[in-house]
């Protein structure tokens, strides 16, 4: 069976790595993308140039019924195998005191509940296919906080390391797996700053801002055959921070 995986926030940064990289090794692509088409499309051109097939779904993650509308698109590729659950949102930043509620209500939707409702529907799926396995992208700021960016950001990502570990005990007993991939500063377009990786890089012990093909090599083994009795792991791609 071909393997058939749902990335979310597929279009641009790391998503769009990833849909690259499982391309590469074997899987037909499911590409969830929030609002930039022409992005999007550009990634799946990039993803059937190597001979997989992609499909391109427009898709608000803290939409349950829009999640609902895209796991049913993906199950016209075939049985569901794998989930990345990557769109993501910053919310606000600066210090706490001066966030907007607003702001950071919508990235604790898109980060935690989209996260929650995207893996109950793959769940769903997997178990009733025989098994598969789920890769959330966290973040090194669960453990360092990013106190003066987004104290909020970094409680998100926390609790998608939470859900990670119980939800991997939860469902190990039906063949799925769930795991979890920790960037630290990666040069992507998610930054307020376009120069933030490199202002960040003398505090990293590697003296670098990471890659978003090195994020994607990690997602695809914790995908793999290879990554057959990890569960529960949360994996830094932080350059040593």
């Amino acid at each position: 069976m071909e393997p058939v995986t749902v990335v979310t926030g597929g279009g641009r940064g790391i998503g769009a790595a990833v849909c690259e990289r499982l391309a590469r090794d074997g899987h037909d692509v499911v590409l969830g993308y929030r609002s930039d088409a022409a992005s999007a499309e550009e990634v799946a051109r990039r993803v059937r140039d190597v001979g997989r097939r992609c499909l391109p779904v427009e898709v608000d993650t803290a939409d349950e019924a829009a999640v609902e509308r895209l796991f049913d698109r993906a199950a016209t590729l075939g049985p569901l195998t794998g989930l990345v659950n990557n769109a993501g949102v910053s919310g606000p930043v600066g210090p706490l005191a001066e966030a907007d509620a607003q702001g950071m209500r919508r990235a604790l939707d898109v980060n935690v509940l989209g996260y929650l409702l995207c893996a109950r529907r793959a769940v769903r799926e997997m178990a009733d296919g025989g098994g598969g396995a789920i890769v959330n992208i966290s973040s090194a700021a669960a453990t360092l906080g990013s106190p003066g960016e987004y104290v909020h950001y970094a409680a998100a990502k926390a609790a998608v390391d939470a859900m990670t570990m119980g939800l991997s005990k939860e469902v190990a007993d039906q063949g799925i797996r769930v795991n979890c991939v920790a960037p630290g500063v990666i040069w992507t377009g998610f930054h307020a700053d376009p120069e933030r990786p490199a202002k960040q890089a003398p505090g990293i012990p590697m003296g670098r801002a990471g890659q978003p093909a090195e994020v994607a090599a990690a997602v695809s083994w914790l995908l793999s055959p290879d990554a057959s009795y990890t569960t529960g792991a949360v994996l830094r791609v932080a350059g040593g921070r």
